[in-house]
């Protein structure tokens, strides 16, 4: 059990109020005492507040909120935001990171979010990762004029949850997490969508499970969640205990599989009420290609990009238990990533990805599967490829490809209306 905690001394480094804060430094204005919200004003009072300064934030002023929802005896500074200054500010940012480890050692998370493994340097620099995290935001503020928050931990998901619950609230925006504060801190978030990669709509499924904080995840059977939410159950409840034992090298190493991936761009802002139409859709369009060329996937991943007035989104892989090319375990991992990572944004691009690619052998069964029902999928598949080579992509739908949200038969029309 012991290899399962590994130490590491990792840095988890958050941009306070990101967005919002960049506008503060081109205008020459403090953001703990301006109050300036980030948004199109063009869409008027329901418009989304991409950013708010840390002052309003002190008022109870939302991000990703609504215009609307800002309390009418607040006054507020509206900007639109400006997405070219915030690219350039952070790479500004990830140069400071660089002065002190290499670009092996940053993971990238996001635009105002880095990983960084610092275990190798704090020799070299003879401090602490305390001390060497409290010179990394120095440098940051000296050089960007931006404020940064710190989670330290002995690994990754530790120090992002302590940058995330505890950072912001200190006095020096740093705080450090170990192991023996997994039943004192990690234990007691609630609601779980406090907790780093849990997102409302998997609260909502683990709450039906009467788990209602990270402690009764973590005191859950991992069978009993590796059931309802296959492998992802399992890193649930790993995580629910303060066990992760991904590196910053594992996310920097460029994967030479071949994989299969396809993009869509959609005409209309979606959300969590009609996207499923639109990934089933393209699962499916992946399925068909992988049966084509006779391959099975063991990862699958989902990105979701957010409407242009709404930067930001998400892309997550999956490691299966088993390979597959099977449209229903497909579906089933895409909405476990999206009910963990969605955010209840208007959602304008969908990103599907199956990846480690082999050769399809044979059916790997399992006890909780019946053979005669794979057959009869595979059959039912290998038909109704047969009729769409012959006949068209457009030959053979599904009853919800004609419901208004789907897209289906204009980007097989796009396409070619038949398959090569």
């Amino acid at each position: 059990m012991d290899n399962l905690f590994k130490e590491r001394h990792i840095l988890c480094i958050d941009l306070k109020s990101f967005f919002a804060s960049c506008e503060c430094v081109k205008k020459g204005v403090n953001p703990f005492n301006y109050p300036l919200v980030v948004a199109n004003p063009n869409q008027g009072d329901g418009a989304i507040t991409l950013a708010v300064t840390p002052f309003l934030k002190k008022l109870g002023v939302k991000s990703r909120g609504r215009i609307f929802e800002i309390p009418k005896n607040i006054k507020y500074e509206i900007v639109m935001p400006h997405m070219n200054y915030y690219i350039s500010k952070s790479k500004e940012v990830v140069s400071v990171y660089l002065d002190y480890v290499a670009k092996e050692d940053i993971h990238i998370y996001s635009i105002d979010e880095c990983f960084l493994d610092v275990t190798s340097y704090l020799k070299l620099y003879q401090k602490t990762d305390y001390e060497l995290a409290k010179d990394i935001l120095k440098k940051v503020y000296d050089k960007t004029g931006l404020t940064a928050t710190c989670g330290i931990g002995p690994n990754m998901l530790l120090a992002k949850v302590s940058m995330d619950i505890e950072a912001k609230h200190n006095t020096d925006c740093i705080s450090k997490w170990t192991y023996d504060d997994v039943p004192k801190k990690l234990w007691k978030i609630s609601p779980l969508s406090d907790m780093w990669g849990i997102g409302k709509n998997m609260e909502k499924r683990l709450n039906s499970m009467n788990i209602f904080t990270i402690e009764d995840l973590a005191k859950t059977n991992p069978g009993i969640l590796k059931d309802k939410f296959g492998i992802v159950g399992i890193e649930l409840w790993n995580h629910a205990n303060g066990i992760d034992n991904s590196e910053i090298k594992d996310f920097n190493n460029i994967t030479k599989d071949k994989s299969y991936s396809n993009s869509q761009v959609l005409f209309k802002d979606y959300n969590e009420k009609n996207i499923t139409i639109i990934i089933n859709e393209m699962i499916d369009n992946l399925c068909a290609r992988l049966r084509k060329n006779n391959k099975e996937c063991l990862t699958f991943g989902l990105g979701i990009t957010y409407s242009k007035n709404t930067p930001g989104g998400f892309y997550h892989n999956i490691k299966l238990d088993n390979a597959t090319d099977k449209m229903t375990d497909l579906i089933k991992y895409a909405s476990i990533i999206f009910d963990r990572y969605y955010e209840n944004l208007p959602i304008r691009k969908v990103t599907v990805c199956a990846g480690n690619l082999r050769n399809k052998l044979g059916t790997q069964l399992n006890l909780f599967e019946e053979y005669v029902d794979i057959k009869k999928e595979d059959n039912i598949n290998e038909v109704i490829d047969q009729i769409k080579k012959k006949y068209g992509k457009n030959s053979v739908l599904k009853a919800s490809s004609l419901l208004e949200d789907s897209t289906i038969k204009e980007r097989n029309n796009k396409v070619g209306g038949h398959n090569a």
